[in-house]
């Protein structure tokens, strides 16, 4: 995918969310929560003859909005 499509998102994920002082949940890290809360922490996604099924457009993003940090990726096959 084009690379300016990961920036774009990133850039309207930060105008949607904003670091802000007037949150509850004060731990300077909201906006990541929020963020993560709208995005979801799973998909689903078809494998066909050993290779992701997408698009021509679709590539698969993985976000990390409270970091960096170290993270682990889980795959399961069903």
């Amino acid at each position: 995918a084009d690379p300016d499509v990961c920036r774009d998102i990133l850039t309207h994920l930060r105008t949607l969310f904003p670091q802000r002082a007037d949150l509850r949940h004060a731990e300077g890290n909201s906006d990541a929560h929020l963020k993560a809360s709208f995005f979801g922490s799973s998909v689903h996604l078809m494998v066909d003859q050993g290779r992701l099924a997408l698009g021509t457009w679709q590539r698969v993003f993985l976000g990390e909005f409270d970091g960096p940090r170290t993270r682990s990726v889980w795959v399961s096959f069903l």
